[in-house]
């Protein structure tokens, strides 16, 4: 393929069979990615791909590790701003859920849940992804609380519940079903869902976040407020 990225030996990198494994997933689906589909969009052979990932099934987790990977570092960003924790949430409930029915992300998930019943190396790795996942949503919670932005709750079932409900709103999305093919609505019913979850805080007359005294709330800044801002970075 023109300008697939190669080792100076000519063959494709493990990283340009991932990202085009993704590509070819997001534009027809995960049933038409075959070994020998995948190797004759690179412009190389179905066994030199098996070298590298042994199997469909190692490949397929492979390319979700590559696509987490990306997505955990966009965590930790998000993590590190010094935004709200409500602004935090709300974007946390936009990196998790799906673009739309052909997200590639989300389709190699379902996949591999199917795949998992027998397959204890493969669910051990779904466990440590989500584990990811859940730590960061866990410590974002925590925070939130600690600066009196939520009200006391217990970070790590509260986490639980928010996480269960986004893996199916996403699984309604990618799947194409009726009232879930659009991720807008799944996005709204995320954050109707943190709203009734993730109280927000209510000091006492004066009483701010960090104990200042700065109290005030500008509107829609609570949780499961909406991030409207133009390039989702916020303020």
């Amino acid at each position: 393929m023109a300008g697939a990225a190669r080792r100076p030996d000519g063959h494709v990198t493990q990283e340009r069979m991932l990202e085009e494994a993704m590509t070819a997933i997001a534009k027809d689906g995960l049933s038409s990615l075959t070994m020998s589909a995948l190797a004759e969009r690179l412009g190389t052979s179905g066994g030199h791909i098996l070298y590298y990932f042994g199997s469909k099934d190692l490949l397929l987790l492979a390319a979700l590790r590559w696509s987490e990977a990306a997505l955990a570092k966009e965590r930790r960003a998000l993590l590190s701003r010094r935004i709200t924790a409500e602004r935090k949430l709300d974007r946390f409930l936009r990196l998790y859920l799906p673009r739309g029915p052909r997200d590639p992300r989300w389709t190699l998930w379902i996949e591999l849940w199917a795949r998992t019943p027998g397959n204890g190396a493969l669910g051990e790795a779904q466990e440590e992804l989500d584990r990811g996942w859940h730590e960061d949503l866990e410590a974002l919670l925590a925070g939130g609380v600690a600066r009196r932005r939520f009200a006391p709750l217990d970070p790590a079932a509260r986490a639980s519940e928010l996480l269960a409900l986004l893996d199916g709103l996403s699984t309604r999305v990618v799947l194409g079903q009726a009232s879930g093919r659009d991720p807008r609505p799944a996005l709204e019913v995320a954050r109707s869902a943190v709203r009734a979850l993730v109280a927000p805080y209510a000091p006492d007359a004066g009483d701010g976040p960090d104990g200042s005294g700065d109290g005030t709330r500008v509107a829609g800044d609570g949780p499961g407020a909406v991030d409207n801002s133009p390039d989702g970075a916020g303020s």
